[in-house]
């Protein structure tokens, strides 16, 4: 398995240049067969990591989490980018703590959001948002300095789909240490465009949690990394909603009948294990 070292210098070569995606499990299971594929590194998800706990999205205690965290980070040898929420704290002198904690797990990278949880008040105010930012790297800096900052401009999810605003935060993001800017919720090739130019000529992650774009697409576009967030996990969700409802229901089995094989299935984890075992 690679060094940590080396995940953390391969994780920073990959925003370089090109595009890439880097998709998102919640669970080992799903991290071990994203690394079969053969993407090149992997990103947590909240909302798909809660939902597997039996919580709602941004409801997983900070140690729950950074739990999460340190086990994918051992389970794989690709780099990991945390989605750490708002650094589980408000105020800047809390998220360099967390910051500090969740650098320790071994991720390659991690993302501060600047969404609140107030719905009377959901984004930070600008100049608070910034000091967080700028929290955030001083703790990452004073641990080293490798892991990548990405810097997330909340505002098209949280009832906030301001382009000027977005762009604004994201370039004040950047200049507080960002290595990378996000602007989740984005979705016409306009709005992706105009992220991607304010944010030069730091490198942009798009997310993508429908049918619609392609990587070609968004590469043509200058995205330089594309999530896709909690979409696997609720693909997943899908399918067992689609099983269990008319089993309840109706008593019908209809819903098996799109399942995977248990010897597709079996046989990868047992080939990835004799791979593993000393």
């Amino acid at each position: 398995m690679p060094s940590l070292a080396e995940k953390r210098a391969t994780f920073r070569k990959l925003h370089e240049s090109g595009c890439f995606v880097i998709p998102n499990p919640w669970d080992i299971g799903t991290a071990r067969y994203l690394q079969h594929l053969g993407f090149k590194a992997l990103a947590s998800t909240s909302a798909g990591f809660a939902f597997a706990q039996g919580r709602p999205d941004n409801a997983v205690p900070r140690d729950m989490m950074l739990a999460h965290l340190r086990e994918l980070v051992e389970v794989t040898d690709l780099p990991v980018n945390a989605d750490f929420e708002n650094g589980y704290a408000h105020e800047p002198e809390g998220v360099a703590e967390s910051i500090r904690l969740c650098v320790a797990t071994g991720v390659a990278g991690l993302s501060i959001e600047d969404s609140t949880g107030d719905k009377e008040k959901p984004l930070y105010d600008l100049d608070l948002a910034v000091a967080r930012i700028k929290a955030a790297r001083a703790a990452i800096d004073k641990a080293g300095g490798d892991v990548m900052l990405v810097g997330r401009a909340e505002c098209f999810l949280v009832g906030r789909p301001d382009l000027d605003e977005t762009t604004r935060r994201l370039k004040a993001y950047s200049a507080a240490g960002a290595d990378c800017l996000y602007a989740p919720g984005i979705r016409t090739r306009e709005q992706i465009a105009a992220v991607v130019a304010a944010a030069a000529p730091k490198p942009v992650n798009v997310l993508i949690s429908a049918p619609g774009h392609t990587v070609a697409d968004l590469a043509a576009l200058g995205v330089r990394r594309i999530s896709v967030g909690g979409a696997l996990a609720r693909a997943a969700w899908g399918g067992f909603l689609r099983a269990v409802k008319p089993l309840a229901g109706e008593g019908r089995f209809d819903g098996f009948a799109d399942a995977a094989p248990h010897p597709e299935i079996n046989g990868f984890f047992r080939d990835d294990l004799k791979k593993r075992s000393p």
